[in-house]
């Protein structure tokens, strides 16, 4: 498959996360919407890794780096989104989750040297945030009053800290020893088992009763194992060949995509409603990732010291 080709389409793969994910909450809790998504994609990285003659490590000191990272960066926001879900559209869940960018600089800004905050980042980040606080004006009632839907979008930026802190943990931490497949693998083994006994301890500690599978439609059962097998299974794969093929930094342009294919479909098969605050704060939230990203500040001032010369 062409390079760019298979990156137009995971972008569109994991924008279309958010609608199935919405799909899937309307009759499923959402610690069982994880626990589906993450064991068939446990059970399919697993069969890839052993055909590639690798296993996962058995050796705690070898095996914490990535149960921290299943649950810090695969079964904690995936839960957190699920639930998020419940209340928001899926095109803002989608829009929100971009946010990932920002808090990464952030949490790298406090953990690196070589990651500090520029002035340019900081004119990003601030033009993202005000993007984020108008998008949460519209979970606010008429009269001021903080409806379930803020703590939805809140659940999903929670989420977006989660992804950026435990990705600068998995720079931190792994480092000789461990393939990428194999840091996945584990992960996503680690999220099916820790997802799992979640959905059997939340009933008995006051959450909603688990919906037993018979119960759901064929629809939203079908949604849910997509999710898994399409959705992260096969689309973690090819980011992998997508990052081989072109690059880390191009490769994180699907940042764009994700979220306007999120709010497409979600117009599209859900009937969401697109207002102006949505396509605002949404435009201002892609300007701040721009801005992070533009060259044009490192291109002023090798332009400035040409000219000192």
């Amino acid at each position: 498959m062409n390079k760019w080709l298979a990156f137009w389409l995971l972008g569109l793969i994991w924008g279309s996360s958010f609608l199935l994910i919405r799909i899937g909450v309307e009759s499923l809790t959402p610690f069982q919407v994880v626990f589906i998504r993450t064991a068939i994609a446990a059970v399919g990285m697993n069969l890839v890794l052993l055909s590639q003659g690798q296993r996962l490590p058995l050796t705690w000191k070898k095996m914490f780096p990535l149960i921290v990272i299943g649950i810090g960066n695969t079964s904690l926001p995936f839960a957190l989104i699920s639930w998020g879900e419940q209340s928001i559209p899926s095109s803002l869940a989608g829009v929100l989750q971009s946010t990932a960018v920002f808090f990464t600089m952030i949490v790298a800004h406090l953990s690196f040297t070589d990651e500090k905050i520029t002035v340019q980042k900081a004119v990003g980040l601030l033009v993202g945030f005000v993007g984020v606080a108008l998008l949460a004006t519209r979970s606010v009632s008429e009269e001021g009053q903080v409806t379930p839907a803020f703590w939805g979008a809140m659940a999903v930026v929670a989420a977006s800290f989660c992804y950026a802190t435990f990705t600068v943990y998995s720079r931190q931490h792994i480092k000789e020893g461990y393939t990428p497949i194999m840091v996945s693998t584990g992960a996503m083994t680690v999220a099916a088992i820790t997802s799992g006994a979640a959905m059997l301890v939340s009933p008995l500690l006051g959450g909603p009763p688990n919906t037993p599978l018979a119960d759901v439609p064929l629809g939203t059962l079908g949604a849910v194992v997509l999710l898994g097998l399409l959705n992260t299974f096969i689309a973690y794969l090819m980011y992998y060949n997508i990052v081989r093929d072109l690059g880390a930094a191009r490769s994180s342009m699907v940042t764009y995509i994700v979220p306007a294919v999120s709010v497409f479909l979600g117009a599209l098969v859900l009937s969401e409603a697109i207002d102006a605050r949505l396509v605002f704060g949404t435009m201002l939230i892609f300007a701040g990732i721009a801005v992070v990203n533009l060259k044009v500040f490192a291109w002023l001032n090798r332009r400035r010291a040409a000219a000192a010369l």
